[in-house]
């Protein structure tokens, strides 16, 4: 199949119907004004930090409804308008203090579906970040083709395109509903390395279906097929609820968030792998914590082994004791 031939599937049909039946609403979104914004530190592929913003831009939901996907909650209830993502881009600079090296174009769905990004706004887009010396932006694994090219060749910096392959469990991942295969998560990287665009993959931590006990090593298999198509940086991603339907899964005891524990045990996993960077997402720990003594310390070690590529050395806490 040729990726950019690709036609987005059909809102209706079983799993969908359920999912989208599950959710609660919808936040409104004003298209003028990013959803979110965020100043970082990462580790770069040469080894150096480096300061990397991210903008969550607002846009139309992706085409997708996957199992365990809340990032439609702020989203556009239909295209995106002309001119739109520009203005974003816009307002999110001028909060931004410093200049980062690094930026990160997140969106809820696929930078390369032309209802969530107009084509038409690339060359503008890549206007406003001509100083960045990386670009990172996201999309499904069947929506990467010649507009990943087309994008490519108008940016100063180089690009690097973050797919979500979640989970190589063969039993698990077609029950996510993303509709695509290992095999296509392994063409579109295969088309990026040869376009000369970087990679990176997310990772959930322990997915619906799978339990606890199965959590890590399954993060380390997953991490593992990621690199083996070329991926220079993992993302893990600790599954969280708030979609309605993993609340509904939670309750038919098909799922269960990592704790803490797993989330760090997983991250040291796909460490000793030495195959690529690594990273744990730390947004919002505490959903996963179950002692608040000790969450500071623990988010510290986790970011500190983000920013090292380093496992970190266990500690104990005076109230729930070693970890």
């Amino acid at each position: 199949m040729n990726p950019a031939a690709f036609s987005p599937p059909p809102q209706q049909g079983d799993p969908t119907s359920w999912i989208v039946a599950q959710r609660p609403a919808r936040a409104v979104v004003d298209p003028s004004r990013p959803v979110g914004l965020f100043l970082e530190q990462e580790r770069a592929a040469d080894g150096r930090i480096v300061d990397s913003a991210c903008v969550l831009l607002a846009n139309k939901e992706c085409p997708w409804r996957c199992l365990m996907c809340d990032l439609w909650r702020h989203t556009l209830p239909g295209p995106t308008p002309l001119g739109a993502i520009p203005r974003q881009i816009d307002f999110a600079l001028l909060q931004f203090a410093t200049v980062p090296e690094q930026l990160k174009l997140y969106n809820a769905g696929s930078f390369f579906d032309v209802a969530a990004i107009p084509p038409a706004d690339y060359p503008a887009i890549a206007r406003r970040i001509a100083f960045a010396r990386h670009v990172i932006v996201e999309s499904h694994p069947r929506l990467v083709g010649d507009r990943a090219r087309q994008f490519r060749d108008l940016l100063a910096g180089s690009l690097e395109v973050a797919m979500g392959l979640e989970t190589v469990h063969p039993a698990v991942l077609p029950r996510l509903n993303k509709r695509f295969s290992l095999d296509d998560f392994a063409r579109a990287a295969g088309f990026l390395l040869q376009s000369h665009i970087n990679l990176r993959a997310f990772v959930l931590v322990q997915p619906p279906f799978l339990s606890e006990s199965d959590a890590v090593p399954w993060t380390a298999k997953s991490a593992q097929f990621a690199f083996d198509c070329g991926a220079s940086a993992v993302s893990l991603i600790p599954t969280r609820p708030g979609n309605g339907a993993l609340e509904q899964l939670s309750q038919q005891g098909e799922f269960s968030p990592p704790s803490l524990a797993t989330l760090e045990q997983a991250l040291a996993a796909v460490l000793a792998l030495k195959r690529g960077r690594a990273f744990a997402d730390t947004w919002d720990l505490r959903r996963f914590s179950s002692c608040a003594a000790c969450l500071p310390e623990r988010k510290r070690r986790l970011e500190l082994a983000n920013l090292t590529q380093e496992t970190q050395p266990a500690a104990a806490c005076c109230v729930c004791g070693p970890h």
